[in-house]
């Protein structure tokens, strides 16, 4: 360790060498009885600053040391920014419950939205199944109308030319009706199910009647006796039928 130079400066003796051809004189050593209250460099002699001497004042800030040149970070006063560190650390704190909060209200948002959307599928199937039944059960109550116009319609072939036009008349009058009330179940969805001539479908016909025949192929239906009719895929009657069967 290096002595301290201002105290080693204050006990030092001066010791003034005289020329040797003065006999006589003494030499003279004195030793500094008290230190000097305050030790100053001597100071510069006027002219240019020298470039390469840095002076520094008392009213000068600290000197702050900055990030090495490889990267590591460079020493801070420990008091250094320490009011605005804290309110970093608390503004990212609250940044990051805030986009906690965020990321819980999307998820809830996407719950209730995936909630309504099957509660709207659930109210939409339910509405369209209750108008399915809705409608059949008046449908079935309208077919026996409409088969016994058709049954009437039907003796229209036999009435004979003697016949008078009242009768004829009257006849068409019901065939309007007839084709009225077809149009108003087919307008509700109610179509009649084909019979005549197709193979025959335990889920659509009835078979009330076989016949052995080499007409048909087995399992045809030959005559349908009843329409059937149906809602959609709901079935709302059978098609009564005779089935032909192989000999």
């Amino acid at each position: 360790m290096a002595p301290d130079d201002k105290g080693n400066r204050a006990n030092r003796i001066p010791v003034n060498f005289l020329d040797g051809n003065q006999e006589g004189d003494s030499e003279t050593v004195s030793n500094e009885s008290e230190t000097p209250d305050e030790v100053t460099s001597p100071k510069p002699e006027s002219g240019p600053p020298d470039p390469d001497h840095e002076t520094f004042d008392e009213s000068d800030p600290p000197v702050r040391s900055s990030p090495q040149a490889d990267g590591s970070p460079a020493d801070v006063a420990p008091n250094a920014g320490g009011p605005e560190v804290a309110e970093l650390v608390a503004t990212r704190a609250e940044l990051k419950r805030l986009e906690g909060e965020v990321k819980d209200l999307r998820d809830s948002l996407a719950r209730r939205q995936a909630d309504f959307e099957n509660y709207r599928k659930r109210m939409e199937r339910e509405r369209t199944e209750t108008y399915n039944r809705v409608v059949a059960d008046i449908a079935a109550k309208l077919l026996p109308v409409l088969d016994n116009l058709k049954r009437a319609l039907e003796t229209e072939a036999s009435v004979e030319a003697s016949e008078s036009d009242e009768f004829r008349h009257f006849l068409s009058g019901v065939d309007l009706i007839y084709k009225q009330l077809n149009g108003v179940l087919d307008a509700f969805g109610v179509k009649p199910i084909a019979a005549e001539g197709e193979q025959f479908n335990p889920h659509l016909h009835e078979a009330v009647v076989t016949e052995e025949t080499d007409d048909y192929e087995p399992d045809t239906v030959m005559q349908e006796i009843v329409r059937g009719f149906k809602l959609g895929d709901k079935l709302i009657r059978p098609s009564l039928v005779k089935v032909a069967v192989k000999k």
